[in-house]
C-alpha cells in the first residue's frame, strides 16, 4: 500500500491542514507530519488515511479509480454559452467615485448601442446555441435606454426554450414605464447599497435628497417583489469600511439575508482615485471582523445572514461541482461559457476584462459580433486558465477548491507568469482558506451554528472535519 502525495500547510493553532489534489481533507498535529515526511506511519495512520480514500493499493482496483472520479468531479467543464452580459449604453446619471465599469455623463453622445449594434446583437443571440440563456444588462445605467432592453427581452423569450433577465441598475431614477418592465416574473435587480445608508451617500449619491430617493426606490422594489428577486451588492474602501454591525443592521433591515462583501476594483477607474494595488492585510482584518459580527448575529437569531463568498467557499470544499460563479473555478475558461459584449459591440471575456481594456492597460478584447470571435487570442487567454500543473498550486492543500484569475494578474502586473504566491489573488485566497479551514474545526458552538445554516444543514457533523492525532 502506499499513500497518495499530500500536501500541508499550518494554522495558527499550530496544527496542518492535509489534503490530496482531489480535494480529501483532514487535519493532524506536527508528530503526525514528522511520521509522514520520515515515512513511518503507524497502522493506525494508515486505517486512517485508508477510510479517506488516501491510500493506493494495487490490488484493490477502486483505491486507483475512486481519487479519478473525485478529480473530474472536481474539474470544471465548460458549455455552450449561456450566460451573455450586454451594456446597452456607458452613460450613467450617478458619477460614484469609485466606479469600476468607466461610465460617462447621462448627456454624452456617442456610447449607446446604435441601430445597426442592436441589430447584430439580436443576430448574435439568435446564433447561440444552448436552449437556456441568463441575460444580464450592465452600464453605465441600463434603465437609461429602457427601449433596448426591452426590445432584447422580447427577442430572448421568442428565441430561448428558457431565459432570464438582470438588470443591473443604480435604482436611482427610475420611471413608471421602468418598474413595469421590472415587475415581470423572469426579470430581476442587482443593485448597490454600499453597506449603510451613510456608506451610499458618501461614495455614490452625495447629497440626502438624491440619497433619499434610492432608499424610498429600493424599499419599493422589496416590498413589491421580495429578495428573491432584488439584490444588492456593498463596494467598500478597504482602508475604510463602515462597521460590520451597522452593514448587517442596514441590510437586514431591507429584508436581506445575503451580504456579497466586494472592495474596491483595482481593475477599473477606481485605481485613479484609490490606492489599493497591493492592500490585503486592511481588508483581510476587516474581513474577519465582518464574519465574527455575522457569527455573533446569528448566534441569536433564526433570520440567518451569509457572507456569500464565504459560502460559496464553503460549497468548493464540500460539494464538487460548485462551478456556477464565475471568479472562481477550475480550470476558469475564459470566453466558452460566458461573454461579455459592450456599447460598441466589442466581446470581451469577463466584466474585469472590459474594465480593464477601457482604462488602456491592456486589450483583452475576444473579438466584436460583426466578425465574431478572435479563437487565435481566446486560446492564447485560456492557456493560463488552470492551476493543475502551476508549480505553486501543486504545493498547495487549497488547489482543489481555489483556481487562477489571469485578468487580475495582467490588470496588476502586466504578465500572469509571476511566482503564485506573489499575486494578490493567491495572498487573498490563502488567507480565505486560511480562515474557512480555522471555522470547520474550530469547536466554538456560535460557529458551527453559522456553518450549518450557510450548508444548509441542519447542524455540522463531526465528520465534516477529519483530524487524527
Amino acid at each position: 500500500m502506499k499513500v497518495w502525495p499530500l500536501k500541508f500547510r499550518e494554522n495558527r493553532e499550530r496544527k496542518y491542514t492535509f489534503s490530496d489534489n482531489t480535494g480529501v481533507f483532514f487535519s493532524a498535529d506536527e508528530t503526525f507530519l514528522e511520521r509522514y515526511v520520515h515515512d513511518s506511519l503507524n497502522s493506525r495512520d494508515l486505517a486512517f488515511l485508508d477510510r479517506m480514500g488516501l491510500i493506493f493499493d494495487p490490488q484493490k482496483r477502486s483505491t486507483l479509480t475512486a481519487p479519478a472520479i473525485r478529480l473530474a468531479q472536481r474539474t470544471f467543464r465548460s458549455e455552450e454559452v449561456g450566460y451573455v452580459i450586454l451594456v446597452p449604453t456607458l452613460r450613467c446619471n450617478l458619477n460614484c467615485e469609485y466606479c469600476q465599469v468607466s461610465r460617462v455623463s447621462e448627456n454624452a453622445k456617442g456610447f449607446d448601442w446604435s441601430e445597426e449594434t442592436l441589430e447584430q446583437i439580436l443576430k448574435f443571440l439568435g446564433s447561440l446555441k444552448s436552449p437556456k440563456m441568463k441575460v444580464e444588462f450592465q452600464g453605465g445605467e441600463p434603465l437609461l435606454r429602457l427601449d433596448l432592453l426591452d426590445q432584447v427581452r422580447q427577442f430572448c423569450r421568442k428565441r430561448f426554450d428558457e431565459v432570464s433577465f438582470v438588470v443591473c441598475t443604480n435604482l436611482q431614477n427610475v420611471s413608471e414605464k421602468a418598474w413595469d418592465f421590472l415587475s415581470a416574473k423572469d426579470t430581476y435587480i442587482s443593485t448597490s447599497l454600499d453597506g449603510t445608508f451613510d456608506e451610499h451617500k458618501k461614495n455614490r449619491t452625495f447629497e440626502e435628497t438624491t440619497n433619499q430617493e434610492f432608499q424610498s426606490n429600493i424599499n419599493r422594489a422589496i416590498k413589491s417583489w421580495g429578495t428573491d428577486k432584488v439584490s444588492a451588492l456593498p463596494t467598500l474602501d478597504p482602508t475604510a469600511p463602515p462597521d460590520p454591525k451597522e452593514i448587517i443592521s442596514t441590510y437586514t433591515s431591507l429584508g436581506m439575508r445575503s451580504i456579497y462583501l466586494r472592495r474596491v476594483n483595482f481593475q477599473g477607474f477606481a485605481r485613479k482615485k484609490f490606492s489599493l494595488h497591493e492592500e490585503t492585510r486592511q481588508w483581510s482584518d476587516f474581513y474577519r471582523s465582518f464574519i465574527e459580527a455575522l457569527i455573533e448575529h446569528n448566534a441569536h437569531t433564526d433570520d440567518f445572514v451569509e457572507e456569500y463568498y464565504l459560502s460559496h467557499l464553503l460549497r468548493r470544499i464540500f460539494q464538487r461541482g460548485q462551478d456556477g460563479h464565475v471568479d472562481l473555478r477550475n480550470p476558469n475558461w475564459l470566453g466558452i461559457d460566458y461573454l461579455v459584449v459592450d456599447f460598441d459591440g466589442v466581446i470581451y471575456p469577463t466584466d474585469e476584462a472590459r474594465m480593464v481594456s477601457r482604462i488602456g492597460k491592456v486589450n483583452l478584447a475576444i473579438g466584436d459580433i460583426r466578425n465574431g470571435i478572435n479563437h487565435s487570442a481566446l486560446q492564447q487567454l485560456n492557456s493560463v486558465v488552470s492551476n493543475n500543473f502551476d508549480p505553486d498550486c501543486c504545493e498547495c492543500p487549497y488547489q482543489a477548491f481555489c483556481g487562477l484569475d489571469p485578468v487580475d494578474d495582467l490588470s496588476r502586473y502586466g504578465r500572469v507568469d509571476l511566482p503564485r504566491h506573489t499575486t494578490m489573488h493567491c495572498r487573498t485566497h490563502l488567507e480565505l482558506f486560511d480562515y474557512v479551514f480555522e471555522m470547520i474545526y474550530s469547536n466554538d458552538w456560535k460557529i458551527k451554528k453559522s456553518i450549518a445554516h450557510w450548508m444548509d444543514v441542519p447542524e455540522f457533523p463531526v465528520q465534516l472535519a477529519p483530524k487524527i492525532r
